[in-house]
């Protein structure tokens, strides 16, 4: 008899969680597994990478709710007596207007201000995973029957008391919490050392033959710029040290460099980092693409990957430019030695601009530098399929 499991995560966007989970859905075994895929946010580009074996849910009746107009909610809640629904969003919608929060805090708010109308699971699963902190992980810990749940982390987990103190209650649920790379493990044994003998290690699965068929099939860039192209992924956010990567690019500009830098990514920085774009006149050097659900061939069409993060889980990005040969300049961060070799498969340099920007220059100036880093990365192990098997024998 097939094991029921149930996934739970914010959405599929482009980030790196939703990546690992997309690859992880693709490798499973389904003659085994009866899979069911709960979203709060439908609508982006990684859905159509689902295996068509697995079942993604309904939207929750709040998730349809708040994707409403707010005049529309109105009408809605007045017409089908909802008043709590609407209450709940607007009691929300408030807070966040008072001030500026964390994400961890956003979760809490979200949670604390909606939980009451959000529908509990009907099913019973064997097993339930919140495939991200804050939401997905409250809403398995409270709402979802499971006989074991285990829940992912990964970003480096610091939260201050009070986030602390309210998370705690939903991490005593979980049989398992499991991070995604070393470090991410011990910055969350650091907040919560009484989860050590609970936790384990997976690491975001990269599926090279998956990634090189996407980056062999999908569309490049589209303009006829034939000198150095240099690529950037993440969110427009402060996690993501985008301050850094624009300083790094006007600096690099001024040594009269033949070069182009690009952005995937969307987020709450997106006017404040065209503003700095123009500030700083590099409107035909730091060109800002959007979001699209196949990266990969605008990865290995770039002569070099840059990644200016303050903190990352794991750093998935890194680790598909690295499997498409793409030489890789990166500051540094929590895991960034998980995977990255200074001087073999890349630069890793301290997070300022001065750094990057040399660091830059030198492999863009140094064309037998950049071969052979590239002949290192042919030679490298490619893609961490085998972390499935850490993943069945956490569920049997």
């Amino acid at each position: 008899m097939k094991k029921s499991l149930l996934f739970v995560i914010d959405s599929l966007d482009t980030a790196g969680a939703e990546k690992s989970l997309v690859s992880l859905l693709g490798l499973l075994d389904y003659s085994k597994y009866d899979v069911d895929l709960q979203l709060f946010a439908h609508g982006y580009p990684l859905e159509e990478l689902v295996p068509k074996q697995v079942r993604v849910l309904e939207p929750l009746r709040y998730s349809r709710f708040s994707n409403l107009e707010v005049g529309n909610s109105m009408l809605y809640a007045i017409k089908h007596h909802e008043y709590r629904m609407l209450y709940s969003r607007l009691v929300y919608s408030a807070k966040l207007r008072s001030r500026n929060y964390s994400n961890p805090q956003k979760a809490r708010l979200y949670w604390q201000s909606i939980s009451k109308v959000i529908d509990e699971s009907k099913k019973t699963y064997d097993i339930a995973i919140s495939y991200a902190q804050g939401v997905p992980t409250f809403y398995v810990a409270s709402k979802v029957k499971a006989k074991k749940k285990y829940a992912w982390v990964n970003v480096s987990y610091k939260l201050d008391e009070k986030e602390k103190s309210f998370q705690k209650d939903y991490y005593n649920q979980f049989d398992k919490v499991i991070a995604v790379s070393d470090s991410t493990r011990d910055v969350f044994v650091q907040t919560y050392p009484e989860y050590k003998t609970k936790m384990e290690v997976i690491y975001d699965i990269n599926n090279p033959q998956l990634i090189n068929n996407l980056a062999n099939n999908g569309e490049g860039y589209h303009d006829s710029f034939d000198g150095i192209r240099i690529l950037t992924i993440g969110r427009l956010a402060y996690q993501k040290g985008y301050d850094v990567a624009l300083e790094t690019c006007r600096l690099l500009k001024e040594k009269g460099l033949n070069f182009r830098w690009y952005v995937l990514g969307k987020g709450p920085l997106k006017e404040e980092i065209e503003e700095e774009i123009k500030s700083k006149d590099l409107t035909n050097h730091f060109i800002l693409l959007g979001v699209t659900s196949n990266p990969y061939p605008l990865i290995k069409q770039s002569d070099i990957y840059v990644q200016t993060s303050r903190f990352e889980g794991f750093g998935l990005a890194i680790a598909e430019a690295r499997l498409l040969n793409t030489p890789v300049v990166t500051t540094e961060f929590d895991a960034v030695f998980n995977q990255m070799i200074h001087g073999k498969n890349g630069i890793v340099v301290k997070r300022d601009a001065k750094n990057v920007c040399n660091a830059l220059f030198e492999l863009i100036s140094n064309v037998r530098l950049r071969n052979q880093i590239i002949k290192f990365l042919t030679k490298e192990k490619k893609g961490n399929i085998e972390e499935v098997e850490k993943f069945y024998q956490l569920i049997g």
